[in-house]
């Protein structure tokens, strides 16, 4: 996709996953061979993903996608065609409607021979009438699933819980393209408990006061520096140069406004956060509330 200046744009993950650092790094923490997960074809992509998941079964110990949304889409995806699945596995063959050279490539180093014990067993698996905790069924060893389970993602809980049957679910940041907000420094949190504390290195934050639904009229708001030492001037607000922990408030509801390295000024994101502690005396624990439930936490040096 192209800006009408020419530019490229993209989501930040299909920007990560082309990088250097995830090719050489994650990528080979992962089963899904790289020119799967590059595959532009979404249907050849997923079927060879869950392929060599289901070959390398006895290896996973854990799951994850950017979203939470993906996963049940990969478990609908698994129901419809689990049985072709089988046969690759069953005969050691690879469909014939897998065209992309790349998934066939990496394809052939992984489906190299029959295995019909695995097939049949993951097909007695797959023909259970319930599917409740088949992700455990089918990796055994997974001892957790990452994926952003916070915001809009939320939704997808109950569906995860139930396929998962018991499997934590680890919520384990909350980055957007703009810049890496925050961590949560506490994984094993439920997913609705969920909260991250920011991390004032990566960009230059302030907060927005709000109402609880996001309300307010710009021209009354205040921006509140995250940097401890205040920060220039705002032309069209007034900035509070006051340390954090004087001006972003327990309690209260704000927008976030990023200034990052890239040379994004002063992008107000939509979330709204609610103040819900202090980390090491400084601010702040916030969280996403209203239309999107669930918590958030930032943090400040000292």
């Amino acid at each position: 996709m192209e800006t009408p200046s020419g530019l490229v744009a993209s989501l930040y993950t299909t920007f990560y996953f082309k990088t250097k650092s995830f090719k050489t790094g994650l990528a080979k923490f992962c089963t899904s061979p790289i020119e799967t997960i590059l595959c532009s074809d979404n249907k050849q992509s997923m079927f060879c993903q869950l392929l060599t998941g289901l070959l390398q079964r006895d290896e996973v110990v854990r799951m994850g996608s950017s979203f939470a949304s993906v996963l049940p889409r990969s478990i609908k995806f698994l129901d419809d065609y689990w049985k072709e699945l089988c046969s690759n596995i069953r005969t050691g063959y690879l469909s014939d409607w897998i065209t992309d050279a790349g998934c066939r490539n990496a394809m052939s180093l992984i489906l190299t021979r029959p295995n019909p014990e695995m097939a049949d067993l993951i097909q007695q698996i797959c023909e259970d009438k319930s599917w409740e905790g088949i992700i455990k069924k089918l990796w055994p060893k997974i001892k957790y699933i990452t994926s952003i389970c916070t915001g809009s993602m939320s939704q997808y809980i109950p569906l995860l819980e139930f396929y998962g049957g018991g499997i934590p679910l680890v919520s384990p940041n909350y980055s957007s393209s703009e810049a890496c907000f925050g961590i949560n420094l506490k994984p094993l949190s439920k997913p609705f408990d969920v909260s991250y504390t920011f991390l004032p290195n990566t960009a230059y934050f302030e907060f927005l006061p709000v109402n609880k639904d996001g309300g307010g009229k710009a021209q009354d708001f205040e921006f509140l520096p995250v940097n401890k030492d205040g920060g220039g001037k705002a032309q069209e607000t007034r900035t509070i140069d006051k340390p954090v922990d004087e001006n972003v408030m327990l309690g209260q509801y704000y927008k976030v406004v990023v200034t990052t390295f890239s040379g994004l000024y002063r992008y107000r994101v939509r979330d709204v956060l609610k103040v819900t502690g202090f980390y090491n005396k400084s601010p702040v624990s916030i969280c996403r509330t209203t239309k999107c439930g669930f918590e958030y936490r930032c943090r400040q040096n000292n």
